[in-house]
Parts: structure tokens; sequence; C-alpha cells
């Protein structure tokens, strides 16, 4: 079931949203969303994913798409594969000439999508965000602000706030990134390799209508991983520089010692200097093993060659008539009833 089975109904935007657990503020950004994308005169789709949601949000995406099954298409994942990977999941049925990921919980406002968009439409065709007087804790600006920094001199990807996940894409940009096989990726960094015009805009910020954030310090971590050694193979060439370096130390260290060795005899002084200096070095191989091991374990996750996400079941309207299309097999059966998506989400779906 591709989007290319209907080039004449393609509107001119879709807007991508990954969920989870976001059951708390769907209603909110239901209120919002349509009549900012109402307000861009264009016809337009919105693309949820629900990324394994362990609360109502399946079901309460299943009733929106009732209220609008004319606009709004839904994509039930049939567990949770992560933020970056429900985003991909929606490029692949996306359907627009102009492609604006939103994340759910409301802290990129959806009355900013406009500015987006009339920047595609002056001929960017990739459109950045910067958020002004950001509503996070202040060691996540912080950290944010260093990891920008070390990221752009790392893989020279000049992104000034990389954690906004609202953005816009020109449909040339979406069907390369669609036929990238990357297990790990991080898709604004992915889209600006690919851009020849691209442009930053600035966009408001606000404090998250309900819930919590989903990425923990580990998973900003990783994500951040996943970004410095997807792009560049920097940090390998720094540890083979500070191997070498590590390597003279040593030898010039050596020959201090046997020189001493031979002109005052046996020393007892600078051991635990030597330990430190012995510790130091262990550090620095264990680092270096991480880091090696970083790379070989995205070789290996690439060549097993596994799917990177599986869809349950897509919701969306046909020749005027709502269906639920099962992925696996691929038949279409009438639309399930909401009462059953709710069901299967009380079960821990």
């Amino acid at each position: 079931m591709s989007p290319t089975d209907f080039p004449a109904r393609s509107p001119e935007v879709s807007i991508i949203i990954p969920v989870y657990n976001e059951a708390e503020g769907l209603a909110a950004l239901f209120e919002r969303l349509y009549p900012a994308l109402d307000a861009l005169g264009t016809s337009y789709e919105v693309i949820f994913i629900n990324d394994g949601s362990r609360d109502k949000s399946a079901a309460l995406l299943a009733q929106q798409f009732h209220v609008r099954p004319d606009t709004t298409r839904v994509i039930l994942l049939n567990g949770n594969y992560g933020q970056h990977m429900a985003i991909l999941a929606g490029f692949e049925q996306s359907r627009g000439e102009i492609v604006v990921t939103l994340d759910a919980d409301l802290q990129n406002p959806p009355e900013e999508i406009g500015k987006l968009v009339q920047k595609m439409r002056e001929g960017y065709d990739y459109v950045g965000t910067i958020r002004q007087q950001r509503q996070d804790s202040l060691w996540r600006k912080k950290a944010s602000r260093a990891m920008n920094r070390l990221r752009e001199r790392i893989t020279k990807i000049k992104m000034t706030d990389q954690g906004c996940m609202l953005r816009a894409y020109s449909r040339h940009i979406i069907d390369t990134i669609n036929r990238c096989g990357e297990i790990n990726t991080f898709i604004p960094a992915l889209a600006y390799t690919f851009a020849q015009n691209p442009i930053e805009v600035d966009v408001a910020h606000e404090e998250r209508f309900a819930g919590e954030s989903k990425y923990s310090l580990y998973s900003l971590i990783r994500l951040n991983f996943d970004l410095v050694t997807g792009f560049s193979v920097v940090p390998l060439q720094w540890l083979s520089f500070i191997g070498v370096i590590l390597s003279v130390g040593s030898a010039g260290l050596f020959l201090l010692l046997l020189i001493r060795r031979f002109m005052f005899g046996a020393e007892v002084q600078g051991v635990f200097t030597l330990f430190a200096i012995t510790f130091f070095m262990l550090g620095v191989i264990i680092f270096a093993l991480g880091l090696l091991g970083e790379y070989i374990g995205r070789i290996y996750q690439q060549v097993r060659a596994r799917p990177r996400y599986l869809v349950q079941t897509i919701l969306e309207q046909r020749d005027g008539l709502p269906i639920a299309a099962q992925q696996a097999p691929d038949v279409i059966q009438p639309v399930q009833p909401v009462a059953a998506v709710v069901s299967r989400e009380d079960n821990g779906r």
C-alpha cells in the first residue's frame, strides 16, 4: 500500500506527528492543529504514528480519524521503536510536496507551521527551526548548547537547534531519505546532508501541555552518539591521534626513566605517578574500545537487515470510505471499531 497509489489526490502539505503515551494532551493538540492547518488555505493531510503507546493514545487517534477521515491518517506500529523510526514510518506514507514534522506535546505550537510552509514556497528545500525562549530546564539548555557545538565541530552539520523537531522538508528530500536503509539515524542531520538550499527560522516554544518528556538522560546521550557516529569518522581519527601522542609520550617517559636508572641507580620515587599514568592510559584504552564498539555495533545492526519497524494497521480513507489496511498480510478490511483498539491498548499494546 504505497502513497504513490494516489497521485491525483496528493495534498500540498503532509504533517507527520509521532505519538507515544500522549493521551492527556491529544484533545488539545486536535483543537489547535486543524484550525492552524485550515488557515493555510491549501490541501493537507495529518499522519499520526502511534509508536506502541500503552495509554489510550491509539483509541483517541482512531476517534479523530473518524471525525476527520478526509484529512487524517493513523499508522499503528506494533511496538515502540522510538521517535525517529516513527517519523520514518510517516515519511514512507506521506504524499505531500511539503512534509512537516511536529511533536505531539504542543511544545512547538502548531500555529508556527504556516511560517515553515511559507519558507518552503519561497524555494527552500529544508527549513530548520530555532526555539526562542525555550521552556526547558537549565541543564537541558546547557547540555543542548554544548552538544550543538561538539556536533558541528565533528560532523560539519550546521544546525543551531538540533533538538527541535518542528521542521519542513521538500518531497525530494523525503524520497531520498526513504531510499536510505540506515537502522539508526538522526533525521534532521540526514536531511541536511541532502539539502541544497536550507534555511533556519525562529519559532516559539511552550511548556509541555501534559505529561513528561519521553527523552531521559540516557536517551539523549544515545541520540547524540547516533548523531556523531552516524555522520562522521572524526572520533576515530581523534582516537588515532591521541594514540600517537600517548605512544610518543610513553616512549619519552621510558627513555627518561632509563637515563635516570643509569645516572642515579634504582629509585622508588614516582611510583604513584606511574600508577596514575597507567590508569589514565587504561581509561583511554577502555574509551577507545567503547568507541570502536559503537561503530562496529552500527555495522552489525545494518548487516542483519532486519525491518526498522513493523506497521500493524493504517487507518485511512480510500474513495471516500474509511478503511483499515493491515500490513501483514496486506489486505484491506472495514475499519476496526474504536472499542477494539481500546481493548488492544488495555492489554498492553
